[in-house]
């Protein structure tokens, strides 16, 4: 399309608009390579500006051949002078015997052969090249200051990252534990619980937005999925916080002996809004799945640590608990005290376990 559009335009237009589209492009994509430091887009600017070097030149030799008529033009005109110019005719005596003709007189034919009289020729009114230049620049020229500035003045796409939603695209029916538990949190409500514009501040990156949010409505391991465990997670660039609910009978005492008697590490037993609470510290785990052929992906290792806070479910401490974990790929840990703002902030939307 755009082909036959430049073939159908005439020279004087469409000369300079390839000039015009050449030099905005080129001029542009030279500034794009250079403030980007792109050794591609540096060739490619030239190869425009090269292109737009060649129409001024074609441009240039046409008005210099318009000004100057050409050899083949001066010897027609020549010819057409000396065409137009009057004969010299000889003049005799009077010759005896010739009378004057009375009456009509009549005029033979011209012989075959005789060119008939020429007339003048009406000149064409020729165009003005430098006025279509000048309007086809123009224009053109003012759809490019349009195209170049309209991204300051028109309202654009906003490109920073959207934050992620803890809505679930299909909601797949619940376990039978979450049935037998009596007000259980699911895992979107849990995300919801978590996830927030408070929970990068409280991260200590409140400039952070954050890159994966995910939920899920998993029993407990080992229980034969008889206890509801839902779990929120939420990644940033800095921290991954993961946040979840045991709804078993385990009281926080019980557990922290069972942490002592595993591989925790920097245990430490305190009160969050009033409920038992202890700090532990363990390492992730780093596994490798390959999606493609062949193996199905590396060993198992061991990944950064991460610090975790189990708060009780209740005041009283009828069982069940609710686990903030931190982490990072970089192995750095924000302090407890953020672990301990996190837990405040969710545990509140959490409700309480009623008396059995």
């Amino acid at each position: 399309m755009l082909g036959l559009l430049l073939r159908i335009l005439p020279f004087w237009v469409r000369e300079p608009l390839l000039i015009a589209v050449g030099s905005v492009f080129g001029v542009r994509i030279m500034y794009l390579a250079v403030t980007e430091h792109d050794r591609v887009a540096v060739g490619i600017g030239a190869v425009f500006l090269v292109f737009t070097v060649i129409r001024v030149f074609v441009v240039v030799q046409a008005l210099r051949a318009r000004r100057r008529p050409s050899p083949a033009a001066s010897a027609d005109g020549a010819a057409a002078d000396a065409a137009v110019q009057p004969q010299p005719q000889l003049s005799h005596g009077p010759q005896l015997g010739h009378q004057p003709q009375l009456g009509p007189q009549f005029h033979a034919p011209p012989q075959a052969g005789t060119a008939p009289p020429q007339r003048p020729a009406i000149p064409e009114k020729e165009h003005n090249a430098w006025g279509q230049a000048f309007a086809a620049v123009a224009v053109f020229g003012a759809i490019a200051a349009v195209l170049w500035l309209s991204p300051r003045f028109m309202p654009s796409e906003d490109t920073k990252p959207k934050p992620e939603s803890c809505s679930e695209e299909t909601h797949e029916a619940l376990p039978k534990a979450y049935k037998s538990t009596p007000k259980p949190m699911t895992g979107e409500e849990l995300c919801n619980a978590l996830y927030g514009p408070d929970l990068a501040k409280l991260l200590g990156t409140p400039g952070e937005t954050a890159t994966t949010v995910s939920s899920n409505n998993n029993t407990a391991f080992l229980t034969d999925g008889k206890v509801a465990q839902p779990e929120a997670e939420v990644k940033f660039d800095t921290y991954t916080v993961n946040v979840s609910a045991t709804y078993n009978s385990m009281s926080t005492e019980q557990y922290v002996k069972l942490m002592k008697f595993g591989n925790e590490q920097n245990i430490r037993t305190l009160k969050v809004l009033g409920r038992p609470a202890v700090f532990a510290s363990d390492y992730t785990m780093k596994f490798e799945i390959n999606l493609g052929g062949g193996s199905s992906g590396g060993p198992v290792e061991q990944g950064p640590l991460a610090r975790t806070l189990s708060v009780a479910l209740d005041r009283k401490d009828r069982g069940g608990f609710c686990e903030v974990t931190v982490w990072s790929t970089s192995g750095a840990l924000p302090d407890d005290s953020v672990l301990i703002d996190i837990a405040e902030h969710v545990l509140p939307k959490i409700p309480e376990r009623p008396a059995r």
